[in-house]
């Protein structure tokens, strides 16, 4: 049995600026639906990605913020860094990890540039949303096996 990824629940304060910030970086708008009741459901789907996240009111829980480590894949790392800052986007720039196994929680054992041999999934950029919600961008160029 399969079992997809298909959606990520990202907790946010403003809903309509979350919305702003990722359309702006090119998430695809699914859906938007709102009860008279106040509840808000919002989607919105990566460029070229299968899965989604959804943020909205009454829809998480969690504390706005509170989602981290989340991870986009590319293929070009600094490409992807330069169409991120064209979006407006905070982005970090593109580090590696000093052990060159994935990497640390936080800002720990972060080396400017990228691996030095451009391994795959070595090198990394991060960015927050307007709620401070984590996400990391990770060069792939060519996936492990099965993956």
């Amino acid at each position: 049995m399969d079992l997809k990824l298909e959606v990520l629940v990202v907790p946010v304060a403003d809903v309509d600026r979350a919305k702003a910030f990722y359309e702006r970086l090119g998430f695809r708008l699914d859906a938007d639906f709102a009860t008279e009741a106040g509840f808000r459901v919002v989607q919105v789907t990566p460029p070229g990605s299968e899965a989604s996240i959804i943020f909205g009111n009454g829809v998480s829980a969690a504390a706005a913020g509170s989602a981290q480590g989340l991870h986009l894949v590319v293929s070009d790392i600094e490409a992807a860094r330069a169409e991120l800052v064209a979006r407006g986007a905070d982005v970090s720039e593109v580090w590696h990890d000093a052990d060159g196994i994935f990497h640390h929680a936080g800002e720990a054992n972060r080396v400017a540039g990228p691996h030095p041999a451009r391994a795959d999934y070595a090198s990394f950029l991060s960015f927050n949303d307007p709620d401070a919600n984590g996400w990391i961008v990770q060069e792939v160029v060519n996936r492990a096996p099965g993956r």
